[in-house]
């Protein structure tokens, strides 16, 4: 099915997906590299791409957290990135008029975990006719997200992947049940392991969220042994001076040693 994404690459090796890229648009020189440096690593393994990037941070805890360089702007560099490097985007939209907009910019609107249950945002992704991606709340067993998907589905879209991010296990603390990649997979859609914000530490004493990065490899390992369709990764060649999520981030120059080894699960399993 992701065969049917825009630009989309090396879908004939039967690999998993990558979604990968900086949490926010900074500025437009470092998004530019990030994405070159995913794509020539994915091309070498042969494994589709799409290059993710949040236009605005629209959930931040805090009121002076960074939340974008500007809607358009962000924007603007987004569709450059696609357009000059021939690859399929990704955003995060927050509201119904975010979906009209993004929809000019970007091949595939991202639903936020918190917003998953949102009605009129998933109309409103779903009537624009680009793909889809719900991001599954980390509130929500996999058997719910069901009615997400068929809003998707009844709005005559079906181009759709669920992604899986977590679960809150207390208040400060993620923990990935493994088994709800089978059982999403059950509605004939791709289903992603976001493997990043799966480490995050919410509700943070500071506002600002943590993470646990070093076990970004172990859950990666893990979501391609289970079988899942693909795994989202945030990445950024300097998570700590990062304008948001650094917490959680992988280090761009360990993505090719991790995407190494996940084609050699890959093999082992098909």
């Amino acid at each position: 099915m992701i065969e049917r994404i825009n630009n989309i690459r090396n879908t004939e090796k039967a690999n998993f997906l990558l979604i990968a890229g900086p949490c926010v648009i900074e500025e437009e020189k470092q998004t530019f590299d990030i994405a070159e440096r995913i794509l020539k690593i994915t091309n070498k393994y042969h494994i589709p791409f799409v290059f993710k990037a949040s236009f605005k941070k629209a959930n931040r805890s805090r009121i002076d957290s960074f939340t974008g360089i500007g809607d358009v702007k962000a924007l603007e560099i987004l569709k450059s990135v696609g357009k000059e490097l021939n690859i399929p985007t990704i955003t995060d939209i927050h509201s119904t008029n975010d979906a009209e907009l993004a929809a000019k910019y970007v091949d595939i609107l991202q639903i936020p975990a918190f917003l998953c249950r949102q009605t009129d945002l998933l109309l409103a992704a779903a009537k624009t006719g680009k793909y889809v991606n719900i991001k599954k709340g980390q509130f929500l067993s996999a058997e719910s997200i069901e009615f997400a998907i068929n809003k998707i589905k009844e709005s005559s879209n079906r181009n759709i992947m669920v992604t899986e991010r977590g679960n809150m296990y207390g208040y400060q603390d993620m923990i990935v049940d493994f088994r709800a990649i089978p059982i999403m997979q059950k509605f004939q859609i791709p289903v992603i392991l976001d493997v990043t914000h799966s480490l995050q530490k919410p509700n943070q004493y500071s506002g600002v969220t943590g993470g646990n990065p070093e076990m970004i490899e172990t859950i990666a390992k893990a979501g391609i042994a289970v079988g899942a369709d693909g795994i989202f990764i945030e990445t950024h060649p300097n998570p700590k001076n990062s304008k948001s999520d650094g917490f959680n981030m992988l280090d761009l120059n360990n993505l090719e040693n991790l995407i190494k080894k996940l084609v050699k699960i890959k093999k082992a399993i098909i």
